[in-house]
């Protein structure tokens, strides 16, 4: 995949403030981003699917540096304490101090991980996101957000832990394979659906092309979606209020995965399914009506992503796993809902039956 000159988003967090570059051959660009790195000890973070495709690539740009590199087992199931106990091994084998860096490099589940392990070593040094999924490009990689996964539930360990930067090569999606590409899709029709309906719209007229990968559309897409959430990021970092509307779909999204132990959907399949989830929600508490929900239903169908709940999910069992999430207050369940389109908003106090029936009702 390939486009020409590389955009510049900024998180604007005051002297945290950092850049997500994105566009192609970025990854070989050394001088940009090796300025980003201020002490001598690097850790490149990656797993064993996207090493050996691109850490080559960042290879000669780590050149004088004391660096190592650390690989994880690809899937989601891997992002453990364990795992992030091995990360920590590794920066004390390499004798990383407080100048040094963690490079991520690959998807959510090695950002996640590599970025709480920077959190964690000596209370915290720099990272740098390198994200090499659709996925990962236009979310996880910017925000912050950094964790590991329990048993009990996804990313309830973790902290908030923002980049040096963000370098999101674009080249790096023509070897993702296409469920990986297409579950990406779903977090950038999320960030259209919570609070931008001409984007949306935008979405709708462009779901053939970014479904082929057009290249152009494709860039324009992950910008779009990055700037949107880059404003939520730096008007509330610590998802105080507004950044809880990112969650749009996620509580129903992360129970369909933790039931699933992380290997039966990707995360961005259990968003889809969340999203319209929510949407059935929202409909069923009045908020919304039904032609918004068969507006997004159609938009996440025409991208080849799932809408409905795999058979053999149990809904109480969802119901018990979305008991857990981040998000609730007092042992009330506290969702993202929507009034349709581009209008989502927190609503606290839905009461279990409602839920309960729109899962049993989701098939």
């Amino acid at each position: 995949m390939n486009d020409s000159t590389p955009q510049t988003i900024t998180v604007a967090l005051g002297q945290r403030s950092y850049p997500v570059w994105i566009g192609a051959g970025l990854l070989g660009d050394h001088a940009r981003w090796r300025a980003m790195l201020r002490g001598r000890h690097a850790l490149v973070v990656s797993n064993t699917t996207v090493a050996p495709l691109y850490l080559p690539r960042i290879e000669a740009g780590l050149d004088g540096l004391r660096w190592s590199s650390f690989l994880l087992d690809d899937g989601e199931m891997h992002k453990t304490f364990a795992n992030v106990g091995r990360a920590l091994e590794a920066l004390g084998a390499l004798g990383a101090t407080r100048d040094a860096c963690v490079i991520a490099l690959g998807g959510g589940v090695v950002g996640d991980l590599a970025g709480f392990s920077a959190a964690c070593w000596m209370r915290g040094i720099d990272f740098i996101q390198m994200p090499t999924t659709l996925l990962a490009m236009v979310d996880s990689s910017v925000g912050g957000k950094t964790g590991v996964n329990l048993p009990v539930g996804k990313n309830l360990a973790g902290a908030f832990h923002q980049p040096r930067a963000v370098i999101a090569d674009i080249d790096t999606l023509a070897t993702l394979p296409e469920r990986e590409y297409r579950a990406g899709l779903a977090e950038v029709v999320k960030g259209a659906a919570i609070g931008d309906e001409p984007f949306f719209a935008w979405l709708e007229r462009h779901a053939a092309a970014l479904a082929a990968r057009d290249p152009a559309t494709v860039m324009e897409a992950i910008a779009r979606k990055v700037t949107y959430k880059a404003g939520v990021v730096a008007r509330d970092e610590t998802e105080q209020g507004e950044r809880a509307l990112l969650n749009f779909g996620h509580t129903f999204g992360h129970a369909l995965e933790t039931a699933g132990h992380y290997t039966a959907l990707l995360h961005g399949e259990g968003v889809a399914i969340g999203m319209r989830l929510a949407a059935r929600l929202s409909e069923r508490l009045g908020m919304s009506d039904a032609a918004a929900t068969a507006r997004l239903q159609r938009l996440l169908e025409s991208l080849g992503l799932p809408v409905a709940i795999p058979p053999g999910v149990d809904p109480p069992q969802l119901l018990a796993l979305m008991r857990l999430d981040k998000k609730n207050t007092a042992g009330a369940l506290r969702l993202i809902l929507w009034r349709g389109i581009g209008r989502a908003e927190i609503v606290g106090g839905v009461h279990e039956a409602d839920v309960l029936a729109v899962l049993q009702d989701a098939g």
